[in-house]
Formats: C-alpha cells, structure tokens, sequence
C-alpha cells in the first residue's frame, strides 16, 4: 500500500479504514493462480534418498535428462552426484542397499501386470541383474540383515503361483537356492539378526484366524505359539509378505508383534517364541493404531524401529490424524525433540539408517507442502538438508488438510480430511468426495497432489474414512465386515450431507471420485444414491463383486479368504451380489461419468469396466471410458497421468464447474477412447 493511501486513510478516519477492510477483505477472495498439471503430477525430480550401510554415501532417485527416474549417488557432505541406474520407460520408484554397500535392489514389473522381478546393481562393475528371472513368477518379501551381507531372501511363487516359498539369493553369483518351502497357509516369513527364517504368519483355512509360527533353527520343527481369531487380528497389508510380526528381539528367544488382544487399537508386544506368552507390552495409542507404508514389493511395513545390528526395539510410529513417534529407548528422546523441532508444525519421518544407527535420513512434511529430506547425525544432533521432493510447489499457493469428524447416521464417528480451497469463501462450494482404495487402507495427512490439484482449481475436498479403513482400531476395521454396498456407502453419503448441512458444497454441484475400491465406490453412489451425485469419476473400480473375487490372481488365494469374510461370498450368493454390485443398478445411474482401466491390471480386470460402460451406454447415458494398455491397477507413466487428470479436469469443469487448464493430448500417452 502506498504512502499516498496510508495518508488518505489517516485523514478520513475510521469510516474509510472501514471500507480499506472491506475492499482489502475482497482482494483476498481472489483465488489464487492455477498450478500447471505437471508441476502435481509429472513426479517428484528428487526422492527416496537412502543411506548406505556405512554412512558413507546417499543414494536417491531423481529424473534423467529424459525425464526417467533413475538411481543417483552423492557422498554425504558433497554435491559429487553421479547417475548410476540407466533404466528406461517407467523407470525405477524404489530401491534399497543390500547390506554389503556395494548393491543397489528393486523391483519392476512388466506395464503394470504386478509379476514383480527383484533387480541388483552391482554398483562396483555397474552390472544390473534380474535375480529372479522366472516367467510368470512374482518376487515379494524381500529380506535382508547386515550379518549376512552379501545374501538376501526373497519370497517367489515359482512352484506354485498360489503359494511363496523362500529363496536364498548370492547377489555376488546370482544363485537362487530354495531355503524354505510354504506349506501352504504362510503370508510372510520373519528372519532373526543371523537372516534365519525363524518365524511364519499363516491364516488358518477353517475360521481365518492367523497363526504365528516359530522354529529355533532351519531344521528344527515349527510351533504354532499365538493364534488370532479374525475380528481380533490387526490388518497390517492385504498383499501376501505382510505380517504382524515385526522381528526377533536381541538373542532370538523372543519376538515383537502387534496385537488387538486385550484393547480396541494395536499394542506393539513382546512374545516368548518358547511359548508364546506375553513378555512385555511396549507401546500403544489409544486413539489410533501402529502407521504403516506399502513398500515396493506391495508389502505393508509397519513403523517399528528396531536397531540394524541387534534388534533392540527402539521406537514405535502411531498415526491418528498425523504421524508421531513414542520412543521405546530413552536415547531416541533427544534425537525426537530435535527432529520434532526441525519439522515445525508438520511432522517427522525416520525414513532409514545406516549400519550403526548413528546417520539417519529423515524427511519433515506438512499437508500443504513439499517433503524436506535431510541427513541426520546422531552424535551431533546435526541436520544437513539434502532436497526437497518437489521444490516448485514452493512457487504456487497450497492448503492445508483441516481434520474434521463426522457423525454417521448410526453414531459412529468418521475421521476425515476437509481441504478448501484458497481465495473464496467456504461456502456454497463445487465439491468432490474423494474415496480411497482397499477398502482396508486409509488417507494421510501428506501433500496429496490429487488434493491440492482439486483445491487449486476451486473445489472442496472431503476425504472421509469410512468404517472398514484401517489405521483406527478393530471397532472402526471390523464395523465395515459385510458392508460393501450398505453402511460403508452410508457412511460416504452421510458425510456429503454434513458438507450440504454446514453450506460447505453445492448441493447442485457434487461429485463423487475414487480409485480401486475408490472406483466401486463412485459407481456405488451414483447407483445407490443418484439424487446426490452430479457427476462421477471411476478409476479402476470394480462393478461386479463376484466377478472381481472370481478374477483375482491366483497369489491372491490365501487372502481371498480374508475378502470372502469381509465382504461376504458374493462369488456364491447371487442375491448378496445383485444387492451390492453396482452393475445390477446400472439403470438408476443418471450423472454422467468418467472410467478410466489399465489394460494389464491384475486385481481389477478390464472387463469389471468394460461392463459396467456397455450398461451404461445400452441405456444411452453419459460415460467416457479411457484405456491405458501399457497401465495396470493404477498409473504409473507420467504421460498417462498428465492425459488422465487433464481429461478429468475437463470433465468435472464441465459438470462441476470448477476452474480447468486447457488440456490437449499428451505426447506419448498411450490412452485410448473406448
């Protein structure tokens, strides 16, 4: 403001002071400069920094002069980067070192299909090998431990597509010699500090209760030492490699694990592996359950932090609304305050650590903004940034995830996630319900691209988690058991009417948009509740439940068992299914809507899309239905996403009225309109 008005307002006094407010108060309401689809969208160009074992040396990925992510290598202190992957098409999202320093793994599959290969990099001779070149095969529950540095074991359906067995892998030779044989009910397999496998978790065929299973070495016979009735056993992962047990305590006479026995949200416990009673309960929220991330191999990891060399349980993450970390050993305490200062008012992630548990790499994070990496020093309490994962959002104007709750129609209450946008009241506004997938996953509190690209461009945001979500207690996880189509539905609908109530969104101007489960639950709401829904974006999502259990990958079977018990056997009552399938009520759906498939998605195959559109079109509705044929159950090229959000923003522009970015085809995208 200039001299000139400061002065003017002085001499007119409060009258002009008043409407200097008043017009200042309208300039706000300006929203603020739409941010460019790529700059949400094309990929982080710095993440996934990891530490060597000796603390040497960061590796991360960042993006080659041909926009590929690729591996690259710094010496912690220096900037001497250097490209040491050379992958092609997709690229390479994830890796980690081996223990011995001198290798790089990861997994990669073929366009989406989801048979996952476990990759070296022998980063003296710069020699990549896939480890595990089987056709067909699938690699998961990738195992590693510094006291056999130059081995890993790897799970590998190579017998039986149903089933993993354990193979030991030489990563200096590339030998693959079988180590331990499934007997059939095993999900994952735990090792102790000397990479021995010594522990099993199994679901039991009859009741699909999960078994905990322990040897005292390679030849001796299994236990079973703690058995969990199904309503009682947390969910950490749905995916085969995903256990309830965290690891073996120091000296291998014990074990860590999460429980729901005995409260309503996980205990971290140690566990006689004699005979399996309860040693010590370690660590628990009462509002929320143990966090967890999905690692490469689509495995579930949960955020327990137990020391690399001895197994000492140190640190344990809980995540209601927003990460926080309860340290189990004393030291962590002075490392936690000074990280938890660093991270302001986001919060903290210990993303891995070297040999010695004295350099850490961590990353601070808010919901509106970039992720920070930095090196950590134990012994100095010192912090070296390394990089932000998307520095050019620091340019454009982000908002904040507002946690609100919401009461469903029958009491129960529903976290969820509330972004507004910038610049304009919070009223009256263009809304999207946006579902997560699973259903047995939840929303974070990270910067969400697909939040903040919606937000930008004039709509609310709602991210509710629904009865079924994980991450909120066995009360909240099992209130969803046989309600696909029923209370999970209400508990989405109920939710859009809270925003209706509180003149948060349009009535006039509701969308509905999800992928996986996401997806089932668009075609769900416009189906089960068309008076809601203006319009609605399905990706990936299922239209017929007997169909979608019928098709599952023959991995899957062990877990299939879960989803029957979940859902219901839509696979054998045809009435259940009728009453739950979307594609049964393809009549009432009256908004238009956008579909979009991965040609090679092995979970929910093309088909549950290409029937639910040919419905929809017989009936002579609104539907665009875009196919991606080298996409699988989600997308993973950069081109296909940038074609797919331009072509949704368009489309809920269109419906919704929200702001929109000219879109146009994007060169090399592979989409097809079908």
């Amino acid at each position: 403001m200039s001299c000139n008005v400061l002065r003017a307002i002085h001499r007119l006094g409060i009258a002009v002071a008043v409407l200097a407010a008043g017009l200042a108060s309208f300039a706000r309401a300006e929203p603020p400069p739409l941010i460019p689809r790529p700059v949400l969208f094309s990929g982080a160009p710095y993440d996934a920094p990891q530490v060597a074992p000796d603390g040497t040396r960061i590796a991360y990925v960042a993006r080659d002069s041909q926009d590929v992510p690729n591996v690259w290598m710094r010496t912690v202190g220096q900037h001497d980067d250097v490209q040491v992957t050379h992958a092609e098409h997709g690229g390479i999202g994830f890796f980690s070192w081996a223990w011995d320093g001198r290798h790089l793994l990861y997994f990669e599959d073929h366009h989406g299909d989801e048979n996952l290969h476990l990759w070296s990099l022998d980063l003296a001779t710069e020699l990549q090998r896939d480890l595990t070149p089987f056709t067909g095969a699938r690699a998961v529950n990738l195992l590693t431990s510094p006291a056999r540095p130059h081995e890993v074991l790897v799970g590998l359906n190579l017998r039986d597509r149903r089933l993993y067995d354990m193979y030991r892998v030489d990563l200096e030779t590339g030998a693959v010699v079988l180590d331990t044989q499934n007997p059939g009910d095993v999900l994952a397999w735990t090792t102790d500090d000397a990479l021995q496998i010594r522990a099993a978790c199994a679901l039991r065929v009859e009741d699909v209760a999960t078994v905990v299973r322990v040897r005292d070495n390679h030849d001796a016979a299994w236990r079973d030492v703690v058995v969990s009735p199904f309503e009682t056993t947390p969910l950490v992962g749905q995916a085969n490699g995903s256990s309830v047990v965290l690891g073996f305590a120091p000296g291998g006479r014990s074990f860590f694990m999460v429980t729901w026995r005995s409260t309503d949200t996980m205990r971290v416990v140690e566990i006689d592996a004699a005979d399996g009673h309860e040693i010590a309960s370690l660590a628990q929220n009462p509002r929320c359950d143990v966090a967890g991330g999905f690692a490469a191999d689509g495995t579930m990891h949960l955020a327990a932090l137990q020391h690399p060399m001895t197994g000492a349980l140190q640190a344990v993450g809980f995540n209601e609304m927003q990460p926080e970390w309860q340290a189990i050993d004393p030291a962590f305490e002075t490392d936690f305050a000074v990280l938890h200062k660093a991270a302001g008012n986001g919060w903290f992630t210990i993303e891995n650590r070297d040999r010695d548990d004295r350099v850490w790499v961590v990353s601070t994070s808010r919901s509106d903004g970039a992720n920070r990496y930095s090196v950590y020093d134990r012994g100095t309490h010192h912090l070296e940034f390394l990089f932000e994962d998307a520095p050019e959002l620091a340019h454009w104007t982000l908002v904040p995830k507002q946690t609100v709750r919401i009461r469903a129609r029958d009491g129960m209450e529903l976290p969820a996630y509330l972004t507004l946008p910038a610049g304009v009241p919070a009223k009256q506004l263009p809304f999207v319900l946006l579902v997560h997938g699973g259903p047995w996953f939840r929303d974070g509190a990270f910067c969400d691209p697909e939040v903040q690209w919606l937000a930008n461009r004039g709509y609310a945001v709602l991210q509710v988690q629904f009865r079924g979500s994980t991450g909120f207690g066995k009360k909240h996880l099992n209130a969803g058991t046989g309600e696909w189509g029923r209370a999970m539905q209400n508990d989405l609908t109920d939710a859009v009417r809270w925003a209706i109530a509180r003149k948060i969104a349009d009535p006039r101007r509701v969308g509905i948009m999800g992928g996986s489960y996401g997806g089932y639950a668009t075609l769900a709401g416009l189906a089960f509740t068309p008076e809601l829904y203006t319009c609605g974006v399905d990706v990936v999502g299922p239209s017929n439940v007997a169909t979608l259990l019928a098709s599952f990958p023959p991995y899957w079977a062990p877990v299939k068992k879960r989803w029957v018990r979940r859902i219901g056997d839509a696979e054998n009552d045809a009435a259940l299914n009728e009453r739950i399938s979307p594609l049964f009520h393809a009549d009432a759906i009256r908004a238009p809507l956008l579909v979009g498939h991965g040609s090679n998605d092995p979970r929910v195959k093309q088909a549950e899309s290409d029937r639910i559109v040919q419905a929809l079109r017989d009936r002579r509705q609104t539907v665009t239905y875009i196919v991606y044929p080298d996409e699988g159950h989600g997308f993973g090229r950069t081109e296909n996403i940038l074609d797919f959000y331009g072509r949704v923003e368009e489309f809920l522009s269109k419906y919704l009225g929200g702001r929109a970015e000219p879109w146009k085809a994007v060169p090399g995208s592979s989409a097809e309109v079908h």
